[in-house]
């Protein structure tokens, strides 16, 4: 059985999908997501074979949200789209299939039989997608979309991952990982990420300790290992 996961904001587009994938009896669905922000959670805690992705999406589009899972979990991907001309740039991102709303029955058994192929021959394609410029945060019932100006560090622990600003913590299902990878801020710690625009103070408190402090006097832990960079960085020769 293959796993699969369906993303789309419209509820008559995913029960649809859904209905269509188990009727062939091949596929086990472990999830149905309306945003991003659900789709990486699941993702995360599902794992699944295949991604069946609708591109236009509120908040965050389905190439966007490719940007953001982490590359050892990425799923095969089919999008799923009611416009032509994403069908494109679907293929420039390497996507197994994709398939037009509505999707048609003929059309959805090429797409079935790829899969098949796929899963015992190839690994999931990998996705450059544009950089994050807005960190998708929960809200209470929402998604707040954080810009990366306004981010003063972003820390994990036990309880998640935080994006920190001025106005407060948010919890993100990104990793640190894709944070890194798909955004200016810098490795400072092995669980801190800092904005370096947002670094107002460098202080050291031992030949071996080193805080920064950010300009509404949060204070932000630094390793050894990652201070170096960190001196490049920052254009620093201390």
């Amino acid at each position: 059985m293959m796993r699969a996961l369906i993303v789309d904001d419209e509820v008559h587009a995913r029960r649809s999908l859904e209905a269509m994938l188990e009727r062939t009896g091949e596929f086990a669905v472990v999830g149905r997501c309306g945003n991003a922000v659900e789709a990486l959670h699941a993702i995360r805690a599902e794992k699944p074979d295949v991604l069946f992705l609708d591109v236009q999406m509120p908040k965050v589009n389905g190439l966007q949200l490719l940007s953001m899972i982490d590359p050892e979990i990425m799923p095969h991907v089919v999008f799923v789209t009611a416009y032509d001309e994403f069908a494109v740039k679907a293929f420039e991102e390497n996507a197994l299939d994709y398939l037009l709303k509505p999707v048609q029955k003929d059309r959805f058994a090429k797409t079935v039989d790829k899969l098949r192929r796929a899963l015992g021959e190839a690994p999931a394609g990998i996705y450059d997608g544009p950089p994050i410029e807005r960190i998708p945060c929960l809200g209470t019932n929402s998604i707040r979309l954080v810009d990366l100006a306004d981010v003063e560090y972003v820390h994990s622990g036990a309880a998640g991952v935080y994006v920190v600003t001025t106005r407060g913590e948010h919890f993100t299902e990104l990793t640190l990982q894709v944070l890194e990878a798909k955004t200016p801020l810098v490795r400072c710690h092995k669980q801190f990420l800092v904005n370096v625009r947002q670094v107002e103070h460098i202080i050291r408190e031992g030949p071996r300790e080193t805080v920064l402090r950010t300009r509404s006097g949060k204070d932000v832990p630094v390793s050894r290992r990652f201070f170096p960079k960190l001196k490049e960085q920052l254009g620093l020769r201390l």
